[in-house]
């Protein structure tokens, strides 16, 4: 471990400016991920324009802060009001809500706390071991072992959200497409810019992100009426007890490792993680009859697994330059915004970013578990603002925030165009996390592809020389049809299994 860099990065986070938009991005976090409809991806994307004047340390820390912000305040509503404003909060609703129906809504937001607070930390020490030891395996890659790797990267696709993998895919496919937009680096032909100058460059992450986030997700909303939803009144703080601390201890460390794993695996999201620390935790509970009823096992499983898989999913976006969810596209976007070049690169000649955005992220854990416990009868509150009043705001800001970044109209068009296109995509079952990883990941896919046929002198043959690139594209073709040869393998081992009479 470098220490110098330790010490830079500990240093450019611990000034009162960094401090104050790290708390900043902390409430605005959890305010975000407390109102149904909204979510932490969406906020980190509005936030990226409005970063692109500050440091590129503080900016970063910043969305990695609110991402962690963003993850938690979900459970607050999922607890007092069944309204889960994030999706990985739905497991946590299942019996935090019923803890809430019988008087115990602050001892349930205690143990959410706790539980979301312990799996941040711990993943975080995970983290900063995983991404310097992957990074230094990256280092000795070539441009095709970064092919291969990309490639398998853009394969987990199939399994990012959404209940169709063929529609991921083709979601992915498209951002790939949109992400050749402009002149080819290699042979300067133009792509797709039909006579257009501002397209020579290609289409910007920004205005997209912007509108497939906010612009859609507002028309989606947009179809539904305001809904009138029960709120406990009377919310009592109450930390874990002893006994609470000694019932749960077990599920958090398990669901820590479980979300941690998870979030690193490219695609996979806090949303698996949190179902899988839910089930996890019911498996291995003493009483497994309580779950459904008002188990504290079953709130803290589901906290620490979500909470755990933020950090988890930062490992292969710094280490690796592949982002580990949506969110942290969006971040992976912002680095590259800021002059940063993502992966081991990032590791070896600037080691301060990550130690920068550990201790940011450090802060945000510690910070949201005070702001979510003394705030959180105000923030049940907030789920009453009407929509007339909510989406107008996120579209002045979205249309602010696409404007900002360049000072061109064009890419508001850019942003208004994706938000219809990714209104109509939610429509038809099309997520938007697919094609943003497609849209990321397209052009570093690209870029590696070309330099490998200029090294290999067009005989795409010799990729299969390289043994690490040989294990990617087995890797690859696992992925792809995991999808399809599990159901297959389920009818298998149902078949072999014997009936009861």
């Amino acid at each position: 471990m470098n220490i110098d860099a330790v010490l830079t990065g500990v240093q450019l986070i611990l000034t009162p400016t960094s401090i104050l938009l790290i708390l900043v991005s902390v409430l605005l976090g959890v305010i975000v991920g407390a109102l149904p409809g909204l979510s932490s991806t969406m906020a980190v994307a509005l936030l990226l324009p409005f970063t692109l004047g500050l440091e590129p340390v503080v900016a970063i820390a910043m969305m990695a802060a609110l991402y962690c912000a963003g993850t938690f305040g979900g459970s607050i509503t999922a607890i007092l009001i069944n309204a889960p404003g994030a999706p990985p909060a739905v497991a946590t609703a299942l019996d935090g809500y019923p803890l809430a129906q019988r008087g115990e809504a602050g001892r349930a937001l205690g143990v959410a706390a706790i539980a979301s607070v312990c799996g941040g930390i711990l993943s975080l020490f995970i983290f900063i071991a995983a991404a310097p030891l992957l990074a230094s395996v990256a280092l000795s890659f070539r441009p095709q072992e970064y092919f291969a790797l990309t490639l398998f990267g853009l394969s987990m696709l199939a399994s990012i959200s959404g209940k169709s993998s063929l529609r991921n895919l083709i979601a992915g496919f498209f951002g790939v497409l949109v992400s050749t937009v402009g002149i080819h680096m290699v042979t300067g032909i133009e792509r797709f810019t039909f006579g257009t100058s501002v397209l020579y460059e290609g289409i910007d992450f920004v205005p997209v992100l912007i509108g497939i986030f906010a612009i859609a997700e507002m028309l989606r909303q947009s179809q539904a009426g305001d809904e009138v939803m029960e709120r406990i009144r009377s919310v009592a703080l109450r930390l874990p007890s002893r006994k609470d601390l000694r019932q749960i201890w077990a599920t958090i460390l398990r669901s820590t490792g479980i979300g941690t794993i998870i979030g690193i695996l490219p695609a996979e999201g806090t949303t698996v993680a949190a179902i899988m620390g839910y089930n996890e935790a019911k498996r291995w509970s003493k009483h497994p009859e309580e779950f459904g009823k008002g188990s504290i096992e079953g709130v803290a499983g589901p906290e620490a697994a979500n909470n755990a898989g933020t950090s988890g999913a930062m490992v292969p976006t710094l280490a690796l330059g592949i982002p580990g969810s949506g969110t942290t596209a969006v971040i992976l976007a912002a680095l590259i915004m800021h002059g940063f070049r993502p992966g081991p690169f990032l590791m070896r000649e600037n080691p301060e970013i990550l130690y920068a955005i550990f201790t940011a992220m450090l802060i945000a854990n510690f910070a949201f578990l005070f702001v979510g416990l003394l705030g959180a009868k105000v923030f049940s509150m907030i789920t009453l603002i009407p929509r007339t009043f909510l989406w107008p705001s996120v579209f002045c800001f979205a249309v602010v925030g696409a404007y900002a970044y360049q000072q061109q109209m064009f890419d508001v068009w850019v942003m208004l165009i994706a938000g219809l296109v990714g209104f109509f995509a939610l429509r038809h079952g099309f997520g938007p996390a697919p094609f943003v990883m497609g849209l990321v990941l397209g052009d570093l896919i690209e870029k590696n592809w070309s330099q490998s046929m200029i090294i290999f002198n067009s005989d795409w043959l010799r990729f299969f020389d390289s043994p690490v690139c040989n294990l990617f594209f087995i890797m690859t073709a696992m992925s792809l049809s995991s999808p399809f040869l599990k159901p297959v393998i389920k009818r298998l081992l149902d078949k072999r299994r014997p009936t009861t009479p």
